[in-house]
């Protein structure tokens, strides 16, 4: 009888150290649960980089942070050995990247196709994120500025003809973007052009082109980037095509390798979306990468 009581009584313990331990898990989990209603949690990693291929992302770069980005594009890969695939001809960007703060950030570069320099400033809006501020989306509003700086003899027949010259041209984006899971993220680019008239005939000089872009995670450090910009019909310049990218991101610590195919040999807005004389069907594809690499100028708090 004695070992009985003494049986019953240890299972009666137990019984209640696992009531307690579940009233407990279970305590907890309402706390966070609690705590995630009262928190909000950000969207992060929507792209690796400031960039999708060519056009910008939603990113922005966090406060006092510089991104020297290096972008080229070489030749036609259809010229073939005789021009090493297109490699021995190459354009390029050299671009210095700012976040003023962790919502704003500002660039300048310069191009030497159509020895170009540009500038913009980048503004998030909204951003993704769930808990007590439920976001489904993130929004980006880009302007960006450039200016042609190619001698009138250089695309004049007759440079002291006397005709007017529009070198300036401008542009006006809006970026909405959702990450849908932890692979994939896709993003709409309604644009709007002021393009100038000095490297292309444009009888329109303000353009509307929709782009989107998206991106999917295969690993850790890699992803496999695509964008495509359509302008409207009745506004695109004769003998202009919609340009198409499609590329890979691999990351590498403060480094962003961007290595990709695509038919535009222009490195800003208004030369890739609206200038892009080349086509995929006729084989007109050029290689090109972009390089990025981020410093810290200021201690983090």
């Amino acid at each position: 009888m004695h070992i009985a009581k003494m049986v019953l009584l240890s299972i009666m313990l137990l019984l209640f150290k696992v009531l307690i331990a579940q009233d407990s898990a279970n305590l907890m989990m309402q706390l966070q649960k609690e705590v995630v209603r009262n928190e909000t949690v950000y969207t992060t990693a929507t792209f690796r980089s400031t960039r999708i291929i060519n056009g910008h992302s939603v990113e922005t770069l966090p406060a006092h942070v510089l991104d020297l980005r290096i972008s080229h594009r070489f030749g036609l890969v259809s010229d073939g050995i005789y021009n090493f695939f297109g490699l021995d001809n190459a354009t390029m960007r050299l671009g210095f990247d700012y976040g003023i703060t962790n919502n704003v950030m500002v660039g300048v570069g310069h191009s030497t196709y159509q020895k170009t320099y540009d500038a913009f400033v980048k503004t998030r809006l909204l951003r993704q994120s769930t808990g007590k501020k439920n976001m489904p989306l993130s929004v980006t509003f880009v302007t960006s500025a450039a200016i042609n700086s190619l001698r009138p003899a250089e695309f004049l027949a007759k440079p002291d003809s006397g005709v007017e010259i529009e070198r300036s041209s401008y542009v006006l984006q809006l970026l909405i973007t959702r990450k849908f899971s932890e692979k994939l993220s896709l993003q709409l680019m309604p644009t709007f052009i002021h393009a100038d008239n000095v490297s292309f005939t444009h009888l329109h000089h303000n353009i509307v082109a929709f782009g989107i872009g998206g991106r999917h995670r295969i690993s850790k450090r890699m992803s496999v980037n695509a964008e495509y910009y359509y302008q409207l019909p009745e506004l695109k310049a004769d003998g202009a095509h919609n340009v198409l990218s499609v590329g890979i991101d691999i990351g590498t610590g403060g480094h962003v390798f961007q290595l990709h195919f695509t038919n535009s040999i222009g490195l800003v807005e208004r030369s890739f979306i609206t200038e892009t004389t080349g086509r995929w069907d006729h084989s007109d594809v050029l290689f090109g990468f972009n390089i990025s690499r981020v410093f810290q100028l200021k201690k983090k708090h």
